[in-house]
């Protein structure tokens, strides 16, 4: 009788134990859970599809269609204060840049003359182009202030950045086809844009698919060697990674 109730009595403890020990496990999971971070998007990949255009363009100068652009950036992301607490970042990367401006009944003459009246002339057309554009490409560095409203999931939720970029210029040239033929006339010369530069970005959107606009600070001609024209860009970009 008493080995039974001694028996009796350790499977009683031995249930409350496991009991206790179950409670235990659930509060250590379920604090894990609280605690869990979902490591997030860095943004280290941006990609960019851009609608390209030029301010204050003189009248004199005719642009038409879609001025067609696309940016390809890998950038490194640093969170500002602790990763698990912070909504914000700074970024920094490297890039490629490119951008084209399309022009009806015009072209663009380059006087290759090492004077004061060497300068990017816009001119009626010399031929019957159906197509006729100026292509810039820039190696470029974008900086990023950004924030992002999900901590734990940068791929989810609002995210809004402003920065700015710095860009060299690797090329640049004019390319028109000959309507009615499959004759392509190229010039390729650099010598009439500014070597450098330099704009300003905003960048909005809800997990990795955002609006992004830029401004550019400084001209796309140098000084009395083209015309006065401020080049800018909207457009949509993917991040990830």
């Amino acid at each position: 009788m008493r080995l039974r109730i001694a028996l009796l009595g350790l499977a009683l403890v031995a249930s409350v134990a496991s009991a206790s020990a179950q409670d235990v496990i659930k509060g250590d999971n379920k604090d894990k859970e609280k605690t869990k971070v979902t490591k997030p998007s860095r943004d280290f990949l941006m990609l960019e599809l851009m609608y390209n255009g030029w301010y204050n363009a003189p009248d004199s100068i005719n642009t038409t269609g879609i001025g067609r652009g696309f940016n390809m950036y890998l950038c490194y992301d640093f969170p500002i204060g602790k990763k698990a607490e912070t909504h914000f970042s700074f970024a920094a990367g490297v890039g490629i840049s490119s951008s084209n401006i399309y022009f009806k009944d015009q072209e663009i003459v380059l006087d290759d003359l090492v004077d004061s009246t060497s300068q990017a002339r816009f001119i009626p057309e010399s031929r019957n182009y159906k197509k006729y554009k100026l292509t810039t490409t820039y190696l470029e560095a974008p900086f990023e202030l950004r924030f992002f409203a999900n901590k734990y999931n940068r791929n989810k939720g609002f995210k809004a950045a402003v920065g700015m970029r710095v860009g060299t210029l690797l090329g640049a040239g004019t390319k028109g086809k000959e309507d009615g033929t499959k004759i392509v006339y190229k010039v390729n010369s650099k010598r009439y844009i500014e070597t450098w530069r330099f704009s300003t970005s905003v960048r909005i959107g809800y997990g990795n698919f955002n609006l992004i606009g830029t401004y550019n600070l400084t001209n796309l001609y140098k000084e009395g060697q083209g015309p006065v024209v401020t080049p800018y860009s909207i457009g949509f970009s993917v991040t990830g990674l």
